[in-house]
């Protein structure tokens, strides 16, 4: 595929170098010479100092042979002019826009993007998928990472091991066949930097992150056997005001009743229109930074504190007085993950959300071929996981497993099949309708395209 990607900050750059690597035809246009440059010094990709929205800037880069747009610059305005020049001007086929500001995304507004109007096919806004994400972390407690697969049925889990894990030292095929009665699939282990997808010869070690899929109704006795038997939190404590803050505060009001919830925000004002937006939330004014406002709001007892200001300093220092005070657990925005993911887990902060990550996946899922229904980015970029319909056309449908000759760095992990899940052995015969849940490193994605879009047009 052509691709123009407008926008060379740290979400351009990251799909850049994700579409690169899968051999796609990748063009970056971005104002900063610096930021260019910094593209063409670490990337196999074009790249071209410019304002994506303007027609000339376009052209000089093949925009009436691109296949797809991807407009993920600061500004809301210019990615939504881009796509519209794109369409216009080219007829680019797919346009995708990154939209942070409300004011453009409330429901009664969206036909504003009707292809009639202003053209945009997808839209991501990175603070509600943050906040989303936020809210499937905290419905397993003691996970990093959850992601929902098959409109949930499936859970994708990351968790960090400690030497309270009781099979540490153990490996992978042993504790694969611990967890069969509970239809568990080991994926995958982060391990320091490197990714290690599950197989004969790996051990689980201390502080690994261990990724698994299973039925999201055995998830918590997953959890279990792995040592992590913290309870959902019932009392929630959000640091900060912003469009993450407020919309994570409205998704737990509308989920559950039970669950308390205080927010701290230390702008006045900010705090005034989050309180007139919440019902059941209380809205403290005030630095989270200050041992007063933290005793007011009552961290000691908390459960979990979620960190998600606009300041990375202040996320960070907020979680660790909130651990020092007595809270459970913290969950902590870095949006600076180079300088400040690797401090995260060693400083205790126990789960660290970035939303470079989160946006990433969420452009991705629109990018893949064929019958792709979701993808996740995980691990920094350095796996994928991928669901997939098997369609009745497929010729792979009637095979199994042991026949489809999948290479080292894929693992299926899942299969759905009419509303029940199974973890696929080498007998299982792929089936029509099968939704299926597959792990790959980042650098074997376009062999599993090459494997299963042709023959099977799984993606």
């Amino acid at each position: 595929m052509r691709i123009i990607v407008c926008g060379a900050g740290q979400v351009g750059s990251s799909i850049a170098r994700q579409l690169s690597i899968e051999g796609n035809d990748v063009t970056v246009i971005d104002q900063s010479p610096e930021l260019i440059q910094m593209i063409n010094d670490t990337l196999d990709v074009k790249a071209k100092v410019g304002f994506a929205s303007h027609p000339t800037v376009l052209e000089e880069v093949g925009a009436e042979n691109t296949d797809m747009i991807i407009a993920v610059t600061l500004s809301d305005e210019i990615n939504m002019v881009a796509c519209q020049v794109a369409h216009s001007l080219f007829n680019i086929p797919t346009k995708i826009a990154r939209i942070r500001s409300q004011n453009y995304l409330h429901p009664e507004w969206m036909r504003l993007y009707r292809h009639d109007h202003l053209p945009i096919d997808f839209i991501i806004s990175p603070e509600i998928e943050v906040a989303n994400a936020i809210v499937n972390r905290l419905h397993v407690p003691g996970a990093v990472d959850t992601i929902p697969f098959v409109e949930g049925v499936v859970k994708v889990v990351g968790m960090r091991c400690t030497l309270d894990c009781p099979m540490i030292n153990m490996p992978i095929h042993r504790i694969q066949k611990r967890l069969n009665e509970l239809e568990v699939s080991i994926l995958g282990i982060l391990r320091g930097d490197n990714f290690l997808v599950a197989g004969e010869g790996l051990e689980l070690l201390d502080d690994d992150e261990l990724y698994f899929s299973c039925d999201s109704k055995n998830v918590q006795r997953a959890m279990y056997m792995f040592g992590h038997e913290e309870r959902e939190a019932r009392r929630v404590i959000i640091i900060g005001g912003g469009n993450v803050g407020l919309f994570l505060a409205e998704e737990l009001e509308k989920e559950d009743s039970d669950v308390k919830v205080k927010l701290i925000e230390v702008n006045k004002d900010r705090a005034e229109q989050v309180a007139d937006r919440l019902n059941r939330t209380t809205v403290i004014n005030g630095s989270a930074l200050s041992q007063d406002i933290l005793e007011e709001a009552n961290v000691a007892i908390s459960e979990t504190v979620i960190a998600v200001s606009n300041d990375d300093e202040v996320n960070i220092l907020s979680s660790l007085l909130a651990k020092r005070f007595g809270s459970r657990r913290v969950v902590t925005l870095v949006n600076n993950a180079l300088s400040y993911s690797p401090l995260t887990s060693s400083l205790g902060i126990d789960v660290a959300i970035n939303p470079r990550e989160i946006t990433v996946s969420s452009i991705l899922q629109h990018i893949r071929k064929g019958r792709i229904v979701s993808v996740h980015s995980i691990c920094k970029g350095k796996a994928e996981v991928i669901e997939a319909e098997a369609v009745e056309a497929s010729s792979v449908v009637g095979k199994r497993m042991e026949d489809l000759a999948l290479p080292n760095g894929i693992v299926v992990g899942t299969i759905v099949r009419d509303g029940e899940t199974l973890v696929p052995e080498n007998d299982t015969i792929i089936k029509a309708g099968d939704r299926i849940v597959i792990l790959s490193l980042a650098n074997m994605v376009s062999k599993v395209e090459k494997i299963f879009s042709v023959k099977f047009e799984f993606f």
